[in-house]
């Protein structure tokens, strides 16, 4: 997979008829993983949808290493809630779907399928239907088959919001690795704090509709399992909630417990 592209958005004014949704200006700098964060409803999804190249935008431009973004590009992905899965194939045949597609030879879909399929963990399930997979096994599927693709960009649209607690911390850390490997640009939507801290180089905090950007924060240090349960982690939390609007009293935060 190539590495991964440079993300602008210069001016970006997005609107279904006369209702504004987004006016953004952001730069994603190549194989970072930048988060957007805030409230249900704020126009996240909005923004990633006019990178995907499925909303035109009233005004400014979506770029992609210096390029404007077209409905018919390749290079960003598009990863939804919803696995999307076709459930008449299998998970390797829908993996050999997205490598069709790619032009890749009928001869090594197969391989190149299986092979993308026990990179995340699907060993033994290549021919297991999405029917008769859990949820967490059908985002691995649909994680496997975008990759395929082989982006230089994908936008993540809250793709493990409908998990459980522990199936979503474990394909937080597949995401993670799969991430370290081919060091794709990823744009990741949520309005869940913890996940945006543990998974963000930056985390883009953003106002309601029409979402704008209120602020940037960075997050240094590794990645790691357990690392919400620190103290710098938990004051970073209660900071990002403070300006969302929405810390608890200050008697509460992590300076004052």
């Amino acid at each position: 997979m190539s590495a991964g592209a440079r993300v602008r958005l210069e001016g970006l004014k997005l609107a279904f008829g006369d209702m504004p949704a987004a006016e953004v200006d952001l730069d994603v700098r190549p194989g970072e993983i930048v988060v957007l964060l805030g409230p249900s409803g704020c126009g996240k999804s909005t923004i990633l949808r006019a990178l995907a190249g499925l909303l035109t935008p009233t005004a400014g431009r979506a770029e992609v290493d210096g390029k404007p973004v077209g409905g018919t590009d390749t290079v960003c992905a598009m990863v939804f809630q919803e696995d999307a899965l076709l459930p008449w194939r299998s998970a390797a045949r829908n993996v050999e779907y997205a490598l069709k597609l790619r032009g890749v030879p009928r001869r090594d879909r197969r391989r190149e399928a299986e092979e993308l399929l026990a990179q995340v963990g699907l060993e033994g399930f290549f021919d297991h239907l999405p029917g008769q997979l859990s949820g967490g096994m059908r985002q691995r599927v649909q994680l496997a088959r975008t990759l395929a693709t082989r982006p230089r960009v994908m936008l993540m649209d809250e793709p493990f919001g409908a998990l459980d607690a522990q199936t979503r911390t474990e394909m937080q850390q597949l995401l993670i690795s799969v991430w370290r490997q081919y060091g794709t640009t990823i744009l990741f939507v949520t309005h869940d704090v913890d996940e945006a801290l543990l998974l963000g180089d930056r985390v883009v905090l953003l106002s309601p509709r029409p979402a704008r950007v209120r602020e940037i924060v960075d997050i240094p240090g590794p990645r790691r399992p357990g690392a919400q349960f620190e103290p710098d982690f938990a004051r970073r939390r209660y900071e990002i909630l403070a300006s969302l609007g929405d810390a608890p009293p200050a008697e509460h935060s992590p300076e004052g417990a």
